[in-house]
């Protein structure tokens, strides 16, 4: 009915929504800030509100990555254990994960150096949802993206979630890893 009434062609509420989308100076801000991500390489976080947008600045960021030079890995399991999300990111990388947290840790840090140095295509790691993640997976976070004793980022580490997200990295647990984040952009509703 509001198609019809408005000559919509497509309806502008859908998730295959590709593109039509408004484009705010909240949005226009988070990109940048990805994209010098993108070049400087290292981590980041993207806040926002639920329906603030975040997910839509990711997509359209990740579509807009050359896949000759980087190779995205989404990760919305932000509650299982360390060794789930050690076993999903090295299943993202394309490789069978093994059993043993060691051996995952030392086959993640291989992979990414090798697709980073013999194959110079840059691991772009999406991780959704992390305000609800255990603290545990923050603590490890920090080692398991120390490449070279801390002397080389060979990846691109985007962490998304709620505002809350910020004050868990702000805890004294969380300060390795949180002084090492070299972006941070918050989406902002426009309504």
């Amino acid at each position: 009915m509001y198609k019809a009434f408005y000559s919509l062609s497509g309806d502008p509420f859908s998730k295959e929504n590709n593109g039509n989308f408004f484009v705010s100076q909240s949005f226009k801000e988070a990109k940048a800030r990805l994209e010098y991500l993108q070049k400087s390489r290292g981590m980041g976080i993207l806040l926002g509100e639920p329906g603030a947008g975040k997910t839509y600045v990711l997509r359209t960021f990740s579509s807009s990555l050359n896949s000759a030079l980087y190779r995205v890995i989404y990760f919305p399991l932000s509650t299982g254990t360390v060794t789930d999300f050690y076993r999903g990111l090295v299943k993202g990388l394309g490789e069978e994960p093994r059993f043993r947290k060691v051996d995952l840790f030392e086959q993640f840090q291989r992979r990414v150096l090798s697709l980073f140095k013999d194959k110079r295509i840059t691991p772009v790691f999406i991780l959704d949802e992390m305000h609800i993640a255990p603290a545990k997976m923050f603590t490890d976070m920090g080692l398991l993206f120390n490449f070279n004793m801390d002397s080389l980022n060979p990846f691109v580490l985007i962490m998304s979630g709620l505002p809350s997200l910020q004050e868990r990295l702000n805890v004294i647990s969380t300060q390795p890893l949180n002084q090492r984040i070299l972006m941070r952009s918050t989406v902002s509703r426009i309504f």
